[in-house]
Order: structure tokens, then C-alpha cells, then sequence
């Protein structure tokens, strides 16, 4: 059932003083080498931000920003997203639009 890899040749130029560094590095490092994971990591990191909206009170449109930028790992997530999309699509051949925006 482990079937995520840490591909270990491939060091990430992270601060080492940053509290997050070991798990930012670690999710850089996850291979995505099965076909069951990859389908829940897409399905686990959203696309795009759901906390981004337009909220309309008494007439007055009021647009709440992407929070998700706020996330330390949000990078390392979308990447780790965009790997598992990869290999669904040239290493399994299958359709990923039901994954996309």
C-alpha cells in the first residue's frame, strides 16, 4: 500500500532555520508511483482555492482573496498535486479533465 517514494537526489534549497523546512523538503520529495494514490492526492489538494469568493450583502459586492496562499506548504502542495496529474495522464494514460478547474 506505501507505494510514495522519497526521491532523495534531489535537494530543495529551503532556509534551514524555517520550522516547516523537514516537511516542506519531504513533500518535494514524495514519487508518486501508483495509480490509487495519485487519484486521492488529486482528489485531496483542491485545484484552486475554496475559500475565494464574492459575497453580495445589501447590494455591495465584497471579494474575499485566495487564503491559501497564506499556507507555508501551499507550493510543495500544488506541486505534489501537479506530479500525481502527470502521472495519471503520460505514465497511466488517463483522462484528467474531471481533475481540473
Amino acid at each position: 500500500m506505501a507505494t510514495l517514494t522519497r526521491h532523495p537526489s534531489t535537494p530543495l534549497p529551503l532556509h534551514p532555520s524555517t520550522p516547516l523546512a523537514p516537511l516542506r523538503h519531504w513533500i518535494d520529495g514524495v514519487e508518486i508511483t501508483n495509480l490509487h494514490v495519485a487519484h486521492r492526492i488529486c482528489r485531496l489538494i483542491p485545484c484552486c482555492c475554496p475559500f475565494e469568493r464574492d459575497l453580495t450583502v445589501l447590494g455591495h459586492t465584497i471579494h474575499i482573496p485566495a487564503l491559501c496562499k497564506l499556507n507555508p506548504v501551499y507550493d510543495e502542495l500544488v506541486a505534489l498535486r501537479l506530479r500525481a496529474l502527470t502521472y495519471l495522464a503520460d505514465t497511466c494514460g488517463e483522462d484528467v479533465t474531471r481533475y481540473l478547474c
